[in-house]
């Protein structure tokens, strides 16, 4: 049930409390990474609660992707990220763009979830772990994303890619595959050939030694097909005879036993197969006739016998349906269409990847709803997607990365109440609370962070039964903090490097009381929390890594309990991925923790294991932090912002860094902030709403992909509060 935490993610934990705009300017509450000083008095706006940007809520049932205009050919999915081919024949990919897997050569703090085209017209494209490969409509291949294997192809130069890199002077090729670190494609003349990774024989050349060239397979052999998925590949002849090779540890070569082959195995002498799928550890197969085989690894009921979880060493049929006519698997579900259109998946539904509304596993093949007009299924590891005979995208699934290829491109009205006070939105999840001052959570529950005292999805706001009267609310990665009126706060969630503050490192899906009732502002940030108590002190806990705690002791690891920052008094505290700022009581401004990009605004890019004061100015009233860039308000309404400018976020024009906080504009009407993974977004006195920075996934609101390096104002929007995650934004409308 519990999932740790993915390297490298970040929760930018951004809820603003914000007085009226007729209130002097001393009285201004201002807001911490979660809504800090928020009181039962306080006036705040309450409305309906907008969002927009990319939408990471799973999927537990298909919905359409991407423009509903849009036709596409073909779909493909690795586990974080997928690809498909327009009717133009133009590629697009989306989700995580670690390694370039996307193709854009994008320079970017951050490029997740975005969709990104290619005016290049393609016929066929393979999304493997990190990287993707496709072809062109003139026979030419094309290898871009991770290459430490060699599985781009590009011979003796291992150096990854950001945009595609041709794959030898063929113009021959028509199909092509990728497994985990290897890779194989098909020529035009029926011919195979494969590069990479070779560790367990996936090259099928009779040895494990890897090649970064395409050498070619059973040479005289002529082939139809081929699949791949992590370290075996099986193909197709054009007589229908089936081979695999390589890794065999739990049976997928079908060979009759758990040795692998570096050589091609023939699976089923005689038989003539159709339709071929490699999932990570299994193997699944249609025969002439229609009918569905299926062997190696089944913890999970991946191959569809009902009743029965364990391994498969040889094909078996699954089921006695004739009428199969595709199949395609991952690692703990498979997915199948049959030759009436309809779509039937079975194994683990875990995050909702085989479409039936549930997190529930199933034995055996079950139809997906009614619809019978499915043409083709790309799997992803814990996603799916599908088109239908219209040329539509449909996906459904996990979508922590935007995998599902999901955007709001203008503002639309989210949640099941009218009214809300504060949204606390986070890397996977959103909680927010209500003009009631209840509170409610939803989507991703893998570590209890939406408080339920169990792991299920939630794909509607559901609420904190257990505590009301809320303040504040806010996320780290997978866990949430919150106080309430009465300054008790709570926290629950993940709590690997003791985040919840309570004493200990197991996580919690109900919610855990922090010491007593003495707390005034929270915020949370990857694996630790900080908080200031009512009489000015601040206090963190959790993972003490590159100085998140701001304590000054690099020995220390972590703490599972609070620790006093320092001895002064503060007003507020803003936490981002690994860095936090903080603002004392007399208006100065300090930071702490990774530096790496100026984000602490101190004059260079060093580690800050205790907070340093950011430059000299006593008139600091807000702060907020992003992934690699912090703005900040002054008392003067003036607009400040340092740390990376590559996407325009700090609304300076060009690019680069900025190490000391430099002005926005002129404007002295600036009110409250919100500072997302490489985007920006601040209202004013007049209650308007601008946002600036990265906008690969909608997330400025202004119904377009292009990034802004300056202020532009969100049309119909009118609020006090926003807040914003890597990828998306929301506000509260004022009513």
């Amino acid at each position: 049930m519990s999932r740790r935490r993915t390297a490298g993610l970040v929760v930018v934990l951004l809820v603003l409390a914000a007085a009226g705009v007729s209130r002097a300017r001393a009285e201004f509450t201002g807001s911490s990474g979660t809504g800090a000083g928020i009181t039962a008095a306080d006036p705040l706006t309450i409305g309906p609660l907008y969002r927009w940007g990319m939408n990471t809520t799973p999927a537990l049932s298909p919905v359409q992707s991407g423009n509903p205009a849009s036709l596409w050919t073909k779909v493909v999915n690795a586990n974080n990220h997928g690809c498909a081919i327009r009717d133009n024949g133009g590629l697009w990919c989306w989700g995580t763009p670690t390694y370039g897997e996307l193709g854009n050569a994008a320079t970017s703090d951050f490029v997740y979830g975005p969709v990104r085209g290619n005016a290049t017209t393609w016929t066929d494209v393979t999304a493997g772990t990190g990287y993707t490969c496709g072809v062109q409509t003139a026979g030419t291949l094309w290898c871009w994303g991770l290459n430490s294997k060699g599985q781009l192809g590009q011979g003796a130069d291992l150096t990854n890619r950001s945009s595609p890199a041709r794959v030898g002077d063929q113009s021959t090729w028509s199909r092509v595959t990728a497994g985990e670190s290897h890779a194989c494609g098909l020529r035009t003349d029926g011919t195979l050939w494969c590069w990479g990774d070779n560790t367990v024989g996936q090259l099928g050349q009779g040895d494990t030694t890897a090649r970064t060239v395409s050498s070619q397979i059973l040479p005289g052999v002529t082939f139809s097909d081929v699949a791949s998925r992590r370290d075996h590949t099986c193909a197709l002849t054009v007589a229908g005879a089936l081979y695999c090779w390589g890794s065999n540890q739990h049976g997928q070569l079908g060979a009759g036993d758990f040795v692998n082959r570096s050589s091609p195995y023939e699976v089923l002498p005689g038989s003539v197969w159709t339709a071929i799928t490699t999932g990570e550890l299994h193997t699944c197969a249609v025969r002439a006739g229609g009918t569905l085989w299926c062997w190696g690894f089944n913890t999970d009921y991946q191959l569809g016998i009902l009743g029965d979880s364990t391994a498969r060493v040889q094909p078996t049929a699954i089921g006695s349906a004739t009428d199969w006519a595709t199949v395609a698997a991952s690692l703990a579900h498979t997915c199948g269409t049959r030759t009436d259109g309809s779509l039937w998946c079975w194994g683990s539904g875990d995050r909702g990847k085989t479409g039936f509304g549930d997190s529930a596993t199933r034995q055996e093949p079950t139809r997906v709803g009614p619809d019978a007009d499915w043409t083709q299924i790309g799997i992803g590891r814990d996603h799916t997607c599908g088109l239908r005979a219209s040329g539509r995208l449909w996906c459904w699934g996990y979508n922590i990365s935007g995998q599902l290829g999901l955007t709001v491109t203008a503002p639309e009205q989210l949640g099941n109440y009218p009214l809300w006070r504060r949204a606390a939105p986070g890397r996977l999840n959103i909680c927010a609370i209500a003009a009631d001052r209840t509170a409610s959570c939803s989507d991703y529950n893998g570590q209890g962070q939406l408080g339920q005292g169990d792991y299920n999805v939630r794909s509607v706001f559901t609420p904190l039964a257990s505590v009301s009267t809320w303040a504040s609310l806010g996320f780290g990665n997978y866990h949430v903090c919150g106080t309430r009126t009465d300054q008790s706060l709570y926290c629950w969630g993940e709590n690997g490097s003791g985040e919840l503050g309570i004493g200990t490192t197991s996580s919690s899906a109900t919610l855990r009381k922090v010491g007593a009732d003495v707390w005034a502002t929270v915020a949370s940030g990857s694996g630790y929390t900080c908080a200031t108590q009512t009489s000015g002190t601040l206090w963190c806990w959790g993972t003490n890594g590159s100085g998140r705690l701001g304590i000054g002791d690099t020995t220390v690891t972590q703490r599972t309990t609070p620790s006093q920052v320092g001895s002064a008094t503060w007003r507020r505290v803003s936490s981002g991925f690994s860095s936090a700022c903080a603002i004392r009581t007399d208006g100065t401004l300090w930071c702490w923790g990774v530096n790496d990009r100026g984000q602490l605004g101190v004059g260079d890019t060093a580690t800050r294991w205790a907070p340093a004061q950011v430059g000299t100015d006593a008139d600091w009233q807000d702060v907020q932090l992003g992934r690699n860039h912090s703005c900040g308000v002054r008392t003067d309404h003036s607009l400040w912002c340092w740390g990376s400018n590559n996407n325009g976020q700090l609304g300076l024009g060009g690019g680069g860094l900025q190490l000391t906080p430099a002005r926005v504009g002129t404007e002295t009407t600036w009110f409250t902030l919100a500072v997302g993974g490489a985007h920006t977004c601040a209202t004013k006195t007049d209650l308007s709403l601008w946002c600036w920075g990265y906008n690969g996934a909608s997330q400025l609101g202004l119904g377009d992909t292009v990034d802004r390096n300056a202020p532009v104002r969100v049309p119909g929007m009118r609020t006090r509060h926003v807040a914003a995650t890597w990828y998306g934004t929301y506000a509260i409308q004022q009513q």
